[in-house]
């Protein structure tokens, strides 16, 4: 079975708080998975060193859990136009704060100053919109504890689907009445412009972005 490296510990230890993890999680590209869909275990996103939202979310949450967190992660839910978001949320001090990969501008790390699960998803309600600025976060789950899985998760070969589907079958909170959706303001333009400022460029066949 596959393993971390020595190298691998030693780099993981030295990400001793959740703002080291995040500086990290910020230096691996984006993975655009332009050969099909994936959902890489810790160890073979540092292989990669790249990651989409839902692999840094558990490498995150793996990296916290060596310095005595708890490996949680939190699915927020958007509407069927608009991509959904894994984020890696950790307590300190009795304040919740998140992990987050993302190749936007926005919806990323949250300092751990939020009193509750519910505050922590609504720091993203603004922030989640669309180009024509149609705001779409509509739920977020309760916490999946990584912990609940075999205990080789974070080093298994191929890609860990099932942690996927556990985390679509946790109960989903709804972020606001049906009944207000029409009602919401959209994004302004200066909103909608900054969020369209990315860190990696997705290459098209030609290899030019």
């Amino acid at each position: 079975m596959s393993d971390f490296t020595k190298k691998d510990k030693q780099l993981m230890q030295k990400l001793n708080t959740p703002a080291k993890v995040q500086d990290f999680l910020n230096s691996l590209k984006f993975n655009f998975e332009n050969n099909g869909e994936t959902l890489k275990s810790p160890l073979f996103t540092l292989r990669t060193k790249n990651a989409h939202c839902m692999e840094g979310a558990l490498l995150g949450a793996y990296i916290l859990s060596l310095q005595g967190h708890k490996p949680l992660v939190m699915y927020l839910k958007s509407i069927s136009r608009d991509y959904d978001h894994v984020v890696a949320p950790f307590k300190i001090d009795g304040y919740w704060g998140a992990l987050s990969k993302t190749n936007h501008a926005v919806l990323r790390y949250r300092e751990p100053v939020y009193k509750s699960i519910r505050e922590l998803a609504m720091s993203y309600f603004h922030e989640y919109f669309l180009n024509d600025g149609t705001k779409t976060l509509r739920q977020y789950s309760d916490l999946l504890n990584l912990n609940e899985f075999q205990d080789d998760w974070p080093v298994l070969e191929g890609d860990l689907w099932g942690i996927d589907v556990e985390l679509d079958k946790m109960k989903h909170h709804d972020i606001l009445p049906k009944s207000r959706i029409k009602k919401l303001r959209k994004a302004d333009k200066v909103e909608i412009q900054a969020g369209k400022i990315v860190e990696y460029h997705k290459l098209n066949i030609k290899g030019s972005p």
